[in-house]
């Protein structure tokens, strides 16, 4: 029998080791910018066309690669950040397995210029599955440029299993922030189809967070900083009131390094407990700073998870630490010396001689009790300049023949007293109904064989949420237009959610528009949803989306038509009149699924008077 076990070719052992390495146009920018940060660069540039699935080109101004270096990158385990196995436990670079670069090229066409600061000509490779298909000299500025097009365009099954442009978009933005939040002395700038996402300049990791998230932000932040012989802490955590329902916002870095650990993140948690909403989670940015010997970072494929020595220890520091800075800052505002100077253009002092007192000129040979209709004598009083001279209007007195008129044809219109009397009959049935409201959150109706318990908020959000599925379904949303429309701005992960919302979102009746980056134009509301915020509408909208998105893995529909429907339905604590009493319960009969709410638990509780009597035996 002969032997039937052989080596792997390399185009086909790149391609397997792309499954771990690169798994979205996100995973790809990721390798690609940290080769940059490790370059040295401080300025970096990321270009994408079709939310990376066309293009991803990362420009850096780093130390650049000889023409050796630019032809060994793209070998398997080719890396210059380890020489022996004892530097593994030494790490403070990015990428060290020198997989990433490979694996890219076996699934992508890949171009790259490089040239050292020393060199006068620099180096141009392209290579296409694996195959290198040119290499020679070529004129490039100092640093690297990597254009990586066509992702998966020789494993149609992976690239068939990419999703849509905004989700794409989504994740690629997530690793674009949490690279710049590591880095904010460095300069990063993001372009999709010829727009600019983001433009951020060097500066302080609060600015950082600022432009990345929003200027709403600077007062939310509070500083965090503890040194200790086990690990140094710094960072900043957001005040308990501004938490939000979902975890988007939370960010732990390890020596710069990303990464996911619930047991710190429970650390964070106790911390807040006892000043934190229910289900709500709050921002943080922490960066925890550790001997490299004292930690495991070669433990996950993606390098995301972390193994420690003394993690106890840790969890104490950082818990301690953060119920301390909450202590201490949040109650008294803090004088924030680091926000930009962004009022200084606002406060202008000019010389006490440079100052002019406004001056009034007036006709003093105006009389105005003289009634002889002249034109000389109707002058308008201005601050500067000439008099204008206004002729009194000819035919003044039949302007009130308007309102006689209309009193008129209200008189002649016939008043039809049967729709009345319709109206009156369907009150007086509605009122015959013995309806109580205990607390302000129970609704109590007396029936034949007892009475029932009615949760208002639940029977609400049930009410709402089929009405929007069915909107959904028929396009059949009614707006209410607004009189001054609103703009609002959101950060660009959430812009770029909206987007991919859109049309659902015009269906259930709002009318929106994009309008510049990362913004919208609010211009109606459903016409359920009167006196309401739009910029804190469309934010919990998104933020109850988000939050269904990764806890139920609901349909986007029935994700979109829930989370409104509890954003808009009646809170716990809201007093109803009889008469909007009356309307929920008939509202809620009328449901498909009167009985369950929307979490699955009980809307109506009915009470027998068997089981009254027993109470009382």
């Amino acid at each position: 029998m002969s032997d039937i076990i052989q080596l792997l070719p390399d185009a086909v052992a790149n391609q397997i080791a792309a499954g771990e390495v690169v798994q979205r146009p996100a995973s790809a920018v990721k390798e690609l910018i940290e080769n940059a940060i490790d370059a040295g660069a401080d300025k970096i540039q990321l270009i994408l066309k079709d939310a990376g699935k066309a293009l991803i080109q990362v420009i850096d101004n780093g130390c650049g690669m000889s023409l050796t270096d630019a032809r060994m990158c793209f070998e398997r385990h080719a890396t210059s950040k380890i020489r022996k196995a004892e530097d593994l436990f030494a790490i403070r670079t990015m990428g060290f397995r020198g997989e990433a670069m490979a694996s890219i090229a076996a699934i992508a066409q890949v171009e790259l210029k490089t040239r050292r600061f020393e060199d006068e000509l620099g180096t141009l490779i392209e290579i296409e599955g694996s195959e290198v298909i040119k290499q020679e000299a070529c004129s490039a500025n100092a640093g690297t440029s990597i254009c990586i097009k066509n992702l998966f365009y020789n494993t149609p099954a992976r690239r068939n299993f990419l999703k849509g442009n905004p989700v794409e978009m989504r994740h690629i933005i997530d690793e674009f922030q949490r690279v710049a939040l590591a880095n904010p002395q460095k300069f990063f700038t993001m372009h999709h189809e010829g727009q600019e996402v983001y433009h951020l300049p060097a500066t302080t990791l609060k600015q950082r967070i600022i432009h990345l998230l929003g200027n709403q932000y600077n007062q939310r932040l509070v500083p965090v900083e503890e040194d200790t012989s086990i690990i140094k802490l710094r960072g900043f955590v957001g005040k308990p009131e501004f938490a939000r329902k979902t975890r988007g916002e939370q960010f732990f870095f390890v020596n710069n390094r990303f990464i996911k650990d619930a047991y710190l993140n429970h650390a964070v948690m106790t911390a807040f407990v006892e000043v934190l909403p229910e289900e709500c989670y709050p921002l943080y940015v922490l960066f925890i700073e550790i001997d490299p010997a004292k930690i495991d970072i070669n433990v996950h494929p993606t390098k995301t998870e972390i193994k420690y020595q003394d993690e106890k220890a840790i969890y104490a520091i950082i818990r301690s630490a953060v119920k301390r800075s909450l202590g201490r800052y949040n109650i008294t505002p803090t004088i924030d010396f680091d926000q930009e100077n962004s009022i200084e253009h606002l406060i202008t002092l000019k010389p006490f001689e440079q100052i002019v007192a406004p001056s009034i000129q007036f006709n003093p040979d105006f009389n105005p009790f003289n009634t002889i209709e002249k034109a000389d004598r109707e002058p308008v009083y201005r601050q500067s300049g000439d008099y204008q001279k206004t002729p009194i209007p000819q035919n003044w007195d039949t302007l009130y023949e308007i309102s006689k008129k209309e009193t008129t044809l209200q008189q002649q219109i016939p008043i039809d007293h049967r729709e009345i009397e319709i109206n009156e009959e369907q009150v007086s049935k509605a009122s015959e109904r013995q309806l109580f409201q205990i607390h302000n959150r129970f609704i109590l109706s007396q029936i034949k064989s007892g009475f029932m318990l009615v949760s208002q908020q639940a029977a609400h959000e049930r009410v709402l949420y089929e009405r929007f599925l069915q909107q959904l379904e028929n396009h059949s949303g009614i707006s209410q237009q607004s009189l001054f429309p609103q703009s609002v701005t959101f950060h660009a992960a959430d812009f770029e959610l909206l987007k991919g919302l859109l049309p659902d979102i015009r269906a259930l009746g709002f009318d929106v528009r994009e309008f510049g980056k990362n913004t919208v134009v609010v211009e109606g509301v459903p016409a359920e949803l009167h006196n309401t915020n739009e910029h804190d509408l469309l934010e919990h909208l998104l933020e109850g989306f988000k939050n269904n998105q990764a806890i139920l893995k609901l349909d986007k529909r029935d994700n979109l038509a829930r989370s409104l429907a509890r954003n808009a339905a009646i809170k716990t604590g809201t007093k109803l009149s009889l008469e909007e009493m009356n309307i929920l319960i008939d509202q809620l009969f009328a449901c498909h699924m009167p009985n369950i709410s929307l979490n699955g638990k009980p809307i109506i509780i009915t009470f027998t008077l068997n089981e009254l009597l027993e109470k009382f035996a």
